[in-house]
């Protein structure tokens, strides 16, 4: 059990939670804090181009209601000082400071698209810290990635109120539908939202994906590294980072399941947020199938 910063039960949302920093290694990091003070704290790795106020209040207030959960800006990333680096590696390892600068001995992690090419790095390197890894809309380090041409895509279609709609969701009435509700949602809160620091973040991320699946990983041995309980999510229509990348995943972690969302694209975690709660937690929850 790991005790955090706050005593006692901290009612606060995403929506309403005060912006916390803390400071080392050069960097200030800025971060939000939810949930009990008690319980192996569950770490979020945000996707490319995203801050705290990217996450789903759904998700994030929903997982914070029995488990003490953690948004957090990487290096350069929205109010987080320091350089966004250009590889995975270092994100890694800039995360990884983040926790120890927090006191934190064991840690689970969701990572979500480049977030999850993180989670999977840290996991492969630090056995110790991590508990348990959520990986989300993600890919293999070799495996397959369309970020361009979809961003390309996605920011063509001038009419789309915020380009995450065509980015994260599909084409049908009810993934379009769901789209709208999740974009509402990211928006409620008013008053010490995070900032977009723009090209500054963006170029770098990208080149650090796009390079994490253009480069081969012999005997996959990133994933082969990974002996902690893994659970892996993805949508069945994602066009950014595909289906096949999480049943290839699936495939060679030595302890993982996999689910798959119907009608869903990367965004799939935000379009099911009730299931995938729901299956989140049970998964945290359960012992391990190797105790």
């Amino acid at each position: 059990m790991t005790q955090l910063d706050i005593t006692g039960q901290d009612a606060a949302t995403l929506e309403t939670a005060p912006t916390r920093y803390i400071e080392g290694n050069g960097i200030r990091f800025a971060y939000r804090r939810l949930g009990p003070a008690t319980g192996t704290p569950l770490i979020l790795l945000q996707h490319f181009s995203g801050n705290i106020d990217a996450w789903d209040p759904a998700v994030v207030n929903a997982l914070a209601a029995d488990r003490p959960v953690i948004a957090f800006d990487n290096a350069g990333v929205g109010r987080s000082t320091g350089q966004t680096p250009d590889n995975v590696a270092a994100m890694a390892r800039d995360a990884v400071d983040f926790i120890d600068l927090l006191g934190l001995f064991e840690v689970d992690l969701l990572g979500f698209s480049l977030g999850g090419c993180v989670a999977q790095q840290i996991a492969a390197e630090h056995g110790q810290l991590v508990r348990k890894l959520i990986l989300v809309g993600t890919a293999p380090k070799g495996g397959e990635e369309h970020l361009l041409a979809v961003l390309q895509d996605a920011f063509s279609q001038t009419d789309a109120p915020d380009p995450r709609l065509p980015l994260f969701f599909t084409n049908s009435p009810a993934s379009q539908s769901s789209g709208l509700a999740f974009l509402k949602r990211t928006k409620v809160r008013q008053d010490d939202r995070d900032t977009d620091n723009g090209s500054a973040v963006t170029d770098p991320q990208a080149k650090a994906l796009i390079t994490w699946c253009a480069t081969p990983d012999p005997g996959h041995a990133v994933l082969r590294a990974i002996r902690q309980p893994t659970l892996v999510v993805s949508g069945s229509r994602d066009t950014m980072l595909p289906a096949s990348n999480a049943y290839a995943m699936f495939k060679q972690l030595s302890n993982a399941q996999l689910i798959l969302y119907p009608d869903s694209g990367h965004g799939s975690l935000f379009q099911h947020h009730g299931m995938f709660v729901s299956h989140v937690r049970t998964f945290l929850e359960a012992q391990s199938a190797t105790a």
